[in-house]
């Protein structure tokens, strides 16, 4: 069943920049300088100590000194970030890991960054549009395909319907079941 990991922040072949967004930081935690992040990556080892991160839209490099469960997802320890009030300027700011970083996934299994704006056609080759969303959902992920007049089409990332991913040409060929596509417009 295809699968996708990660969300992207643009890679540098569909012309966005050389980093995967991997969480936010929240807020911060406590008084030695720990945040709450919030997680959007499949891949824990983002975060273990001693990985690099980037942190914010001008990608400031830090170093992972500490992490840890929490219920609201993980609390982080930053290197030079001891107290409160320096873990607050990094309130609401994205986590970033360079596409370098980026682990090999296993045959089928694609990250976001490599699915969005792939070209959708049917099984008869009909264009129907680009992926232009990927909702993580309990079951599967959803695929939205925005077509040219700006209408939607939800397609569940299932192998009954994604029927081909072809990464060199940007193209995905999918079989439009009745009852399991939908279409918002």
């Amino acid at each position: 069943m295809p699968g996708a990991k990660d969300r992207p922040a643009g890679p540098p072949s569909a012309g966005g920049s050389a980093f995967l967004i991997v969480g936010k930081v929240r807020r911060p935690h406590g008084v030695h300088g720990e945040m709450v992040a919030e997680v959007y990556s499949d891949f824990p080892d983002h975060f273990k100590p001693q990985h690099v991160l980037y942190v914010g839209e001008k990608h400031i490099k830090v170093l992972v000194s500490s992490q840890r469960i929490h219920n609201e997802g993980l609390l982080l320890g930053l290197e030079g970030i001891n107290t409160p009030e320096q873990a607050g300027k990094f309130r609401n700011q994205i986590l970033s890991i360079a596409n370098s970083q980026v682990p090999v996934l296993p045959e089928g299994e694609y990250h976001h960054f490599e699915l969005l704006g792939l070209e959708v056609i049917d099984s008869e080759g009909k264009l129907l549009g680009n992926l232009s969303e990927i909702l993580v959902t309990g079951a599967n992920d959803v695929y939205v395909v925005t077509g040219e007049n700006g209408g939607e089409l939800l397609l569940p990332a299932i192998p009954e319907v994604i029927l081909n991913i072809d990464k060199d040409s940007r193209i995905m060929k999918v079989r439009l079941i009745p009852g399991l596509v939908d279409t918002k417009e």
